[in-house]
């Protein structure tokens, strides 16, 4: 992408204001471009004209955007309406089908990361088959995800041959479990290893995997 200016901004919540503030560091640590604004949004409001026309006067090459698709679909929709072609960048509160819904054309070239796709998986079959069997829908996007950490925690249990806590604690640090991500384990502090993240990009109306 090349972007020399980035504009950051985020919903002052906790998971869209720490992922702003992880990009920051990332890239200023990183020097890897000049940042021109930093702010926070009011997550619900209708308006969202005056960040977007302080990114407007940055002349940034980018925008990226920690929070979820309501308020990113109101700002994309005024960013392109003034004509501004500044790259959208967030984050898996934004890969959600409501958002091109909402955000309709303007939701066009919008990039935004979420777990990769594993589709192909047979594990992820045998699992969405039996939900769309018994609730007649397709789960929700994060379905993946849940089932990955399900599959995790009774692997442990079995392997642990116990409930304690700190057996069970102990084996999803030293086993790893075959999930849709593939074969997954814990480090130190509880994040998952193994679990990758794919950014997507809106094409044609949905959000694409970049290769």
């Amino acid at each position: 992408m090349q972007a020399q200016k980035i504009a950051i901004i985020h919903d002052k919540g906790d998971y869209g204001k720490g992922l702003a503030e992880d990009a920051r560091k990332i890239i200023e640590d990183g020097a890897l471009a000049t940042i021109v604004l930093f702010e926070g949004i009011t997550p619900g409001a209708v308006d969202y004209s005056a960040v977007v026309q302080k990114i407007k006067r940055t002349r940034a090459d980018a925008v990226i955007f920690g929070g979820y698709h309501p308020e990113a679909s109101k700002i994309v929709t005024q960013m392109r309406k003034k004509r501004m072609k500044t790259l959208f960048i967030s984050d898996d509160g934004v890969k959600d089908d409501t958002f091109i819904k909402v955000g309709g054309k303007y939701a066009e070239g919008v990039y935004a990361t979420g777990p990769a796709d594993v589709s192909a998986n047979p594990i992820t079959r045998r699992y969405r088959e039996a939900y769309m069997k018994k609730y007649g829908v397709e789960p929700g996007p994060f379905f993946d995800n849940a089932v990955a950490a399900a599959l995790a925690l009774t692997n442990s249990i079995r392997v642990a041959g116990s409930t304690e806590t700190e057996k069970i604690a102990k084996t999803l640090h030293t086993q790893a479990t075959a999930t849709p991500f593939g074969e997954i384990m814990f480090d130190k502090n509880g994040d998952a290893i193994g679990v990758g993240y794919s950014l997507y990009v809106v094409q044609k109306g949905a959000f694409v995997q970049v290769e």
